[in-house]
């Protein structure tokens, strides 16, 4: 099972974070001097994939172009002798091959999925959330890949969240084979904390089989008439089986505004320059001393 293609779907509105996104794109905010995507993408290139497919709309071409040279600035930064500067943004341009594809309707994120059908074929592949970060060790997709190349299943990731969040997430039930990894028996897409038959929430990272298409073709809409990629995985599970990985390391939200800050605020004081100046600054808004 060689993974070399992740699909990362960017077509969404970003209602989350209006009024921010209402002419950028959610995966283009910034956290601390890069946008959401680009770190996404890093996690992707970090475990080995090359090869990005980003699932877009008329509206996003930013994204795409984020990734491209841009001759121009890189002129004005070589004149300028700024040469740190122009090595970051070539490097940018330079680390994995971008293919886009339109989702023409917003019909969920099972129909997105599908959309990179063409391009994926029948290759295993991994999905990656465009405003899930995730940061460890190892990187997070890599926990996914290294399980479904060991067992030959399709794998999703999963973090335990608190009660009272499950019904923001997809929810799954499972034995537990090995430390971390669970066989999945059942999934709910957001269940009330009463249906709830755990609290690990899937969070925007699945390594896929090719098989995941023909079940997506035959999901039925459903609220807003939308194609639920959790009701797709059901049929791989009863079908073939399934595998849920317990992801190491730290997530953040970017579409939820506390996990974005939070985001800025933990990039920032990896800085040795300004982690100083940070917290001499964020010490008196503080309603208690740190």
């Amino acid at each position: 099972m060689n993974i070399r293609k992740v699909v990362i779907p960017v077509a969404g509105w970003g209602t989350r974070s209006l009024p921010a996104t209402k002419n950028i794109p959610k995966e283009m905010l910034p956290v601390y001097n890069k946008p959401v995507v680009q770190y996404v993408v890093e996690e992707a290139q970090k475990s080995g994939i090359g090869d990005v497919v980003f699932v877009t709309n008329r509206d996003k071409k930013i994204i795409e172009d984020h990734f491209d040279y841009n001759l121009q600035l890189e002129s004005v930064l070589e004149r300028a002798g700024k040469t740190e500067m122009l090595r970051q943004v070539r490097e940018v341009a330079e680390m994995v091959n971008i293919i886009s594809v339109r989702q023409k309707k917003q019909l969920g994120l099972g129909h997105a999925v599908l959309c990179a059908r063409e391009i994926v074929r029948d290759e295993p592949f991994a999905v990656m959330v465009g405003d899930d970060l995730m940061f460890g060790m190892t990187p997070g997709i890599q926990q996914l890949i290294d399980v479904a190349v060991a067992e030959h299943l399709p794998v999703i990731g999963v973090m335990e969240v608190p009660a009272d969040k499950v019904s923001r997430y997809g929810i799954i039930a499972g034995e537990e084979t090995a430390p971390g990894i669970y066989k999945v028996s059942r999934l709910v897409e957001k269940p009330s904390i009463a249906e709830a038959p755990s609290r690990l929430a899937i969070v925007g990272r699945y390594v896929l089989t090719p098989d995941i298409f023909d079940s997506l073709e035959k999901v039925k809409p459903g609220h807003g008439g939308e194609i639920q990629l959790t009701d797709a995985l059901q049929n791989l599970a009863d079908d073939r089986g399934l595998l849920a990985v317990k992801i190491r390391g730290m997530r953040f939200d970017a579409g939820d505004w506390a996990e974005y800050l939070t985001a800025n605020i933990y990039f920032a004081l990896q800085e040795e320059g300004l982690r100083d100046d940070l917290i001499s600054q964020l010490r008196p808004l503080l309603p208690f001393r740190c």
